[in-house]
């Protein structure tokens, strides 16, 4: 796989770059403005060393999930402003994805200015099945460049015509982004310094099943909270009240109880309330005395000891997934007190990106403390089961050279 680095020594003035970047931020529904800006600045170390060396870049990304066709509300033109802000240069964007402004706006480019395309999900040969159809998108795309840069991990799960295809197109290189995921995943997967602790929370097993059971052979200790615990939970016997579970899953959660229960970690106490609301009345309980007519939460303080006291001599930790609804203020203790150990190890921690990366910095906590925020997300957990990623496997084989 050739590196950014790579195509910088092969010299890019004045050659024009398509760089698929990650941008997919969230907006505030009423205001449309960003409200977490992660995304957009762990896409200027690349952005920046390709306008410094000359480059005539044309970004492409995603936001949000239309309905492949034009859609206001998904416009990046918020991120436009944004980026152009961290630039400290003007961004303008394109009034289509790879129509007649992308190639007008593409071929004005002088060195070292930037073009944001839009939405690529305006197109709904973005995502489509059909080969030839996102075939089409990519010509369309590797017409507007010279190279292609993949800077976006948070999308390198998809087989998408600006992630998969344009890159068979083009000659291809990894983004600074991409390379630094690649490194920090190969360190957990191919021989992670011991103990090695996972902590995974999130809301259903169902959606963390692939990873526990890929990573529960390779870890010393997993810990398990926000609202997938509650089928844990109830895997052991105890009642959940009105918490999230998920039926289905009890027996399999029993059957991992059953084989690797030593080394899995579930909470011993639990905040609970009668409804999701920001001024509800909490109430704090052992795991085993959760009321009929309450839901949990939150994990509650002797978890957050428990689990801190586990994490304490770790050397290698991945955490994704909040450990309750922290995005309401009785609920966040459980994610903070778990982010801050997380964030103490003395060893390599990372944050599994999504909502644990999102819940950092609504939190407040230092996000140098840890040693590496992922944009990944499912892209991450992807890897982490060991499955083959489209856009891995396209910049690593011979084709666009």
């Amino acid at each position: 796989m050739r590196s950014l680095d790579d195509l910088l020594a092969e010299g890019v003035s004045g050659r024009r770059v398509f760089l698929r970047a990650d941008l997919n931020v969230p907006l505030d529904k009423s205001t449309r403005e960003i409200t977490d800006d992660g995304r957009i600045r762990a896409s200027l170390p690349t952005l920046q060393a390709l306008r410094d060396a000359g480059a005539r870049v044309i970004v492409s990304a995603h936001l949000g999930r239309p309905k492949g066709a034009p859609d206001p509300q998904f416009s990046l033109a918020p991120v436009a402003a944004r980026l152009g802000e961290l630039l400290g240069t003007d961004v303008p964007l394109a009034g289509d994805v790879a129509g007649e402004d992308a190639r007008a706006r593409a071929g004005a480019l002088g060195d070292g200015d930037v073009l944001l395309l839009e939405n690529v999900r305006f197109e709904a040969a973005e995502t489509s099945k059909d080969d030839a159809e996102r075939g089409e998108l990519a010509d369309r795309f590797a017409a507007l460049a010279d190279v292609y840069v993949d800077d976006a991990f948070g999308a390198v799960h998809r087989k998408h015509a600006s992630v998969f295809d344009v890159a068979q197109r083009l000659p291809h290189y990894a983004g600074r982004l991409v390379a630094r995921e690649l490194d920090v995943l190969t360190r957990l997967t191919a021989d992670p310094e011991r103990p090695y602790v996972v902590v995974l929370g999130g809301s259903k097993v169902s959606d963390k099943l692939a990873v526990i059971e890929a990573l529960l052979p390779k870890v010393d200790r997993l810990l398990v909270g926000g609202g997938m615990c509650f089928t844990f939970l109830a895997a052991q016997g105890h009642g959940v009240g009105k918490s999230l579970l998920e039926a289905d899953q009890v027996d399999t959660c029993r059957r991992l109880l059953a084989e690797a229960g030593d080394r899995i970690v579930l909470p011993v106490d639990v905040v609970c309330a009668p409804e999701f609301s920001a001024d509800v009345p909490t109430t704090t309980v052992a795991v085993d005395r959760i009321p009929d007519d309450q839901m949990g939460l939150d994990v509650g303080p002797r978890t957050v000891e428990l689990f801190g006291t586990t994490l304490g001599d770790a050397r290698t930790v991945f955490w994704n997934g909040p450990m309750g609804v922290f995005e309401l203020a009785p609920f966040q203790d459980g994610t903070r007190g778990v982010a801050q150990a997380v964030g103490a190890v003395a060893g390599l921690s990372v944050v599994g990106g999504g909502d644990s990366a999102a819940a950092v910095r609504q939190l407040g906590l230092d996000e140098a403390s840890y040693g590496h925020i992922s944009t990944g997300g499912g892209a991450s957990l992807e890897y982490l089961e060991g499955r083959e990623l489209p856009g891995l496997t396209v910049l690593t084989d011979g084709s666009g050279q």
